[in-house]
Formats: structure tokens, C-alpha cells, sequence
């Protein structure tokens, strides 16, 4: 049987990586295409020299060429941390916007299922708890976080009007904290913030009281349930994350008793519009995908930080 093909856009990037991994692992051709302003080569370097690998340098919000037959496109694209979204604002809402439009043009032309990675910014600092996929946010437009959050609302707006417009084939996926090997010390999300300073032995920062709540899912469950949602039938959003929920302050102390560090917690003020509370109510994915979450935290943590101390040097 001939293979299928896969685009993956934000192929290099920290999810887009283990995406091409699972897609490789299941049999497809894939294509990767990123250009680099967040993701890294390094991601994807053990894939060089894979026949069935090929990665091309190229921003989504440009027009964008591809010969020969697609059959599925996950598009990833996107700064998807505060520090990136907030240093990149202009360009985090292109992608959203204008690269959206582009790769689902892509998708119409080549007649290939598409698969949206939204987030769970979506829902903004939600007045609901947990969220399911029927809440339709608190979201400040006008805010800094407001460059992603609308960005992912626009996208999944768009995604919708190609589905019932011109009939694309489309899936939306709202992702929830996730981590895992392959993310960034520096990216400034809580987890490899408070691992690189614990591997430094410096104070870890904590914003606002560190009441406010996560719930951290780990990368190859996530992967799963991405794989899962784009074979399925499901066409309208999808929550896929752990609802194991913990405030930020017992995490710290969770990776400080994990790495063994001398590390005090220090507290510093909380952000504009930082979420208070962030737990998916997973029932959908349950039922529609079988899916849900195998791996612990206390587990997924061990991997995480095992990755970071062979590769922060």
C-alpha cells in the first residue's frame, strides 16, 4: 500500500518534533517545514538522512508550494510560550492569521485533512473550571497575552469557515500545558524555568502567590491524542491535556524535591492576565478519541528532567 503523506507545519519545534517522530513511527512520509524563529534543527537532527524525512525552510505566512499529493497537514505553526508571543507579537498574529489562511488553502488545493493546533488560551483566565470545549473564553483582546489568545481564536474561526465554505476536512485540537524532552530551558514557560534554575541552584520564581493552578500533560500522551483526533471523524474542537490539576507553588516544590536542589521558592508579581485556573475537562476526548493521559506526573517529571541535565550544558 503506497504511503501517505504528511505536512507538519512548526516541525521543528518542540511538539512538531515528536509529531513527525509519531507520523514517521506509523508509517508516513513527512514533511517538515519551520522557519526557525522558535524551532531548532536540533529537534529534528536524528531524523537526517531518513528517506521518508524531508524538511523545508519556509514561514506559513508566505505563499507556500509543495508538488505531489498531501494527504494530512498538522499545522503547529506558531510561538506558542509567553516570553516568544510577547517578544514576537506581530509575528505570532500573522502565523495565526494569515498563515492559517495560507496552509488551509494548501489543504483545500491538495484535497488533505487538516488539523489545527489551537490551545487552551483560548479560553483566556476562564470564569468556568474545569473547561470544556463548549466555554467560549475570557479573553482580553487588548492585553499582551491577547497577541496568542486571538491569534488561536482567529485561527480556529477560519478553520471552521473553510470546513463549512469550501468543504476542507478539518480538525481543531486545544492543547493544554504540555512538556516533555525537546523543550527549551529558556522558553519561559513554568516547568524548564523552574528546572533550569534548579539545576543552577538559584531561587525559583513563583508569580503571584503561587495559588494559581496548571495541569501539565506529558508530551507522548498529547501526541496520542493528536494522532487520535486527526483519524477520527470529530470536526469541532477537542480538549487533549492531563486534568491532574496543581497550583504552581506545589509544583515548585515538586521539582525541587526531584532534582535535589538547595533552591527556596521566591515570589515575584503575577503577570497581566495571567490564567488564575487552567484544567481541561477532558469527556470529549474520552469519548469521541478513547483517549486519556497514561503517563504520571511524578513519571513524565523524572524523563524531563533526566533530558535537560544531559543536554543543558
Amino acid at each position: 500500500m503506497k504511503k501517505k503523506t504528511a505536512l507538519v507545519t512548526g516541525g521543528a519545534g518542540f511538539l512538531g518534533s515528536h509529531l513527525c517522530d509519531k507520523l514517521l513511527s506509523e508509517g508516513f512520509i513527512v514533511i517538515c517545514m519551520d522557519n526557525l524563529i522558535t524551532g531548532s534543527t536540533k529537534n529534528i537532527s536524528h531524523l537526517a538522512g531518513n528517506d521518508d524525512f524531508t524538511f523545508v525552510k519556509h514561514d506559513v505566512t508566505n505563499y507556500i508550494f509543495l508538488p505531489g499529493k498531501i494527504d494530512y497537514i498538522f499545522h503547529f505553526a506558531s510561538p506558542a510560550s509567553p516570553i516568544d508571543y510577547l517578544k514576537l507579537p506581530i509575528q505570532t498574529l500573522k502565523v495565526g492569521s494569515l498563515g492559517t489562511h495560507k496552509v488551509l488553502g494548501l489543504a483545500m488545493e491538495k484535497k488533505a485533512r487538516f488539523l489545527l493546533a489551537s490551545t487552551s488560551e483560548v479560553y483566556g483566565d476562564p470564569t468556568i473550571h474545569p473547561q470544556s470545549e463548549d466555554y467560549w473564553g475570557n479573553v482580553n483582546p487588548i492585553g499582551p497575552r491577547g497577541v496568542y489568545d486571538e491569534a488561536k481564536r482567529f485561527a480556529e474561526a477560519i478553520t471552521m469557515a473553510y470546513h463549512r465554505y469550501h468543504g476542507v476536512d478539518t480538525r481543531i485540537i486545544r492543547i493544554f500545558n504540555t512538556y516533555g524532552p525537546r523543550m527549551r530551558l529558556d522558553d519561559g514557560r513554568a516547568l524548564p524555568a523552574f528546572i533550569g534554575q534548579a539545576f543552577r541552584n538559584e531561587d525559583i520564581t513563583v508569580f503571584g502567590d503561587g495559588s494559581q493552578t496548571r495541569s501539565f500533560c506529558y508530551v507522548s500522551d498529547l501526541i496520542d491524542g493528536i494522532f487520535r483526533l486527526m483519524m477520527s471523524d470529530e470536526v469541532y474542537p477537542v480538549n487533549i491535556g492531563n486534568p491532574d490539576e496543581i497550583s504552581i507553588k506545589e509544583f515548585a516544590e515538586e521539582v525541587i524535591k526531584l532534582t535535589g536542589t538547595k533552591s527556596k521558592i521566591v515570589y515575584k508579581e503575577l503577570p497581566i492576565d495571567d490564567p488564575k485556573v487552567r484544567q481541561p475537562n477532558i469527556e470529549r476526548a474520552k469519548k469521541i478519541l478513547g483517549w486519556e493521559p497514561m503517563i504520571s506526573r511524578t513519571e513524565g517529571l523524572k524523563i524531563t528532567i533526566e533530558y535537560f541535565s544531559k543536554n543543558s550544558s
